[in-house]
């Protein structure tokens, strides 16, 4: 019996889960306020082992100064920056790569030690492996990303952006709900009924919502069009249309917004839904129908903060409050998602 227990269920591990899934999310908000102060620019070269090491001497500071000033975003947003100023961009960058190296070690040690005490549970162990790939994966797609900003933009691009972030949230929504797993052991029973499906459909708006917003966030939109319910007093944004359905949908400042705010009143919609046919479901548990309830609730602040995120033109409290919203909706959702398929 013990045995049997030791490989469908463990605690600790769950905890560990559970501190790598704070861990990814406190990398989205030092992301959110590296990007927020246009701080992500500011390292200009890849290097996972030796960069972890800041500049020392005054030395190390010119010289990194001396790269920075080489790339398009110096040369026609900074041109009057100061060392002293650089190094508060610096910083940011700096501390956000750091959390990404902190990341992988905190994941990697464990999850070699939790395996050679056979603590993992087995139905874990290849999933756990996927999760590790793709968080390696992390790494390169946010280089990557950096890499697009420092030959002919002043920014990363938008659409490399929306994959860097939309990797990390589902990093976070898979680490959460291997937690559950862990936590709780393999689920006797997995029923397939309609709450499953909408709980899947939710995960889904919530988690393009975000890959949106991240194009938003791509193109400075949320600078532009800062009143609500209409664009500069209209419906569709004069400027919605560009050169090509790509250049629309992925670099046009007012679609991206448009489109965010499209998709927000539809989830808006299917989250009130949702939790009101939650809370008079006979079929589901009381604790499935609270986490129904919570997860709605997250989108109606959510939708509202994104409102007031717009409307006082991005200050960095509120686009980190609404990032931090986002990932809290997600979360709910995942594990409304992973009650309902548990007798």
């Amino acid at each position: 019996m013990t045995s049997f227990l030791r490989s469908d269920r463990s605690r600790a591990v769950a905890l560990w889960l559970l501190l790598t899934a704070a861990m990814v999310l406190a990398m989205v908000v030092v992301g959110g306020a590296t990007r927020l102060t246009d701080s992500g620019l500011s390292i200009t070269e890849w290097k996972p082992v030796t960069g972890a090491i800041p500049p020392l001497s005054r030395a190390d500071w010119q010289a990194e100064f001396a790269r920075y000033q080489t790339i398009p975003q110096f040369q026609r947003v900074n041109p009057h920056m100061d060392l002293a100023a650089f190094k508060s961009i610096y910083w940011w960058e700096w501390s956000h790569r750091l959390l990404g190296r902190l990341l992988g070690v905190v994941f990697f040690i464990p999850f070699v030690w939790f395996a050679a005490r056979r603590e993992i549970p087995r139905r874990l162990l290849l999933r756990l492996a996927l999760i590790f790939a793709l968080g390696a994966l992390q790494g390169v797609v946010g280089w990557w990303m950096v890499a697009s900003g420092l030959s002919d933009r002043v920014s990363v691009a938008p659409e490399r952006l929306m994959i860097h972030l939309g990797l990390a949230f589902a990093l976070l929504a898979a680490l959460f709900w291997t937690a559950l797993d862990a936590w709780a052991g393999g689920a006797r029973q997995t029923l397939p009924s309609p709450w499953g499906r909408r709980a899947v459909i939710f995960i889904g708006l919530i988690y393009l919502q975000i890959l949106l917003g991240a194009l938003v966030a791509g193109n400075d939109a949320g600078m532009v069009y800062n009143d609500w319910p209409l664009m500069n007093g209209a419906l569709i944004p004069a400027d919605y249309a560009g050169a090509s359905l790509w250049a629309t949908l992925a670099h046009s400042a007012g679609a991206v917004q448009l489109h965010h705010r499209l998709l927000a009143y539809g989830l808006f919609v299917y989250a009130l839904c949702l939790g009101v046919g939650a809370w008079r479901s006979n079929y589901l548990a009381g604790d499935a129908r609270s986490l129904a309830l919570l997860a709605s609730l997250a989108v109606v602040v959510q939708a509202g903060l994104g409102v007031a995120t717009l409307m006082a033109v991005v200050p960095i409290g509120l686009g980190i409050a609404h990032q931090l919203m986002a990932a809290l909706a997600l979360c709910l959702a995942v594990a409304f998602a992973w009650r309902v398929r548990r007798v």
